[in-house]
């Protein structure tokens, strides 16, 4: 594949987001959520700012800043900051696998991150803890844990996460 490009997400890249996503969940099992109309799910009224990663003249990966709604890395995090005021939260994330060995993955977090840093915003997420290729990456990234969740979906379906808050600079 030829070298990753990251850029802000435009409506033109709804399809190729979407089509992104459904190869992720068939080889990853990610998301849980959102498959049934990946389109939605990736253009949700909650969305601060997005970015993809485009590559071989494709859309391989995305990341999204998103309003809290309720999360339980939210909660943690105002806990234990107090400020409820300048959280968001790191959703969306996903790369396809031909894409993954370009650090399309920390470069779609990194565009996320310095959003977050621009805006005054202090960013949260909680992965599910089958993800650990996840996990890793947002250590390496210099995210700490801050508490486990359980991530509830679909029908009554839940499943363990564990909760990071983005490093302070």
């Amino acid at each position: 594949m030829e070298s990753v490009i990251i850029r802000p997400f435009t409506d033109d890249d709804l399809a190729g987001a979407a089509a992104a996503l459904v190869e992720v969940h068939d080889t990853d099992g990610y998301p849980v959520e959102g498959v049934n109309d990946p389109e939605a799910w990736i253009k949700s009224e909650d969305v601060l700012a997005a970015w993809v990663a485009e590559g071989g003249g494709r859309i391989v990966g995305h990341v999204a800043v998103m309003k809290p709604q309720g999360e339980g890395a939210v909660d943690l995090w105002v806990k234990q900051s107090d400020d409820a005021d300048h959280v968001g939260v790191l959703a969306r994330l996903f790369v396809v696998q031909s894409a993954r060995k370009q650090a399309a993955g920390r470069r779609l977090m990194e565009a996320a991150m310095s959003h977050a840093r621009t805006h005054g915003l202090r960013l949260v997420l909680d992965v599910m803890v089958k993800d650990t290729s996840a996990i890793r990456l947002y250590e390496r990234l210099g995210w700490r844990k801050i508490g486990e969740t359980i991530h509830h979906f679909g029908s009554g379906e839940t499943t363990p996460a564990v909760c990071y808050v983005s490093p302070t600079a």
